[in-house]
């Protein structure tokens, strides 16, 4: 089963992310290497979110990424929430 964490970061997001970007990168790498994430990035023009997409039987990955990330407890992400997504074109 798949599952989407949609981010909604603050205004300043882009200025204020440098101290925090290498260990939420690193957060980001270790959930792919596991196999949670299968693929995630963040929307340009504007650049106000971002999403994951995790495959796992629960939401329970997404979830603990999203507490654990830098971003979401500095204040970057003003918003988070994990959505079910039913893949009808492309899921192998």
């Amino acid at each position: 089963m798949y599952f989407i964490l949609f981010y909604k970061t603050a205004d300043d997001y882009i200025e204020k992310r440098a101290p925090f970007r290498e260990e939420h990168l690193r957060l980001a790498r270790q959930a792919h290497d596991r196999g949670e994430i299968v693929m995630a990035g963040a929307f340009a023009e504007p650049a106000d979110g971002a999403v994951f997409i995790f495959k796992g039987d629960n939401s329970d990955a997404a979830k603990a990424f999203a507490l654990n990330d830098p971003y979401v407890k500095n204040g970057l992400i003003t918003e988070w929430v994990v959505r079910p997504w039913t893949v009808v074109i492309g899921n192998e």
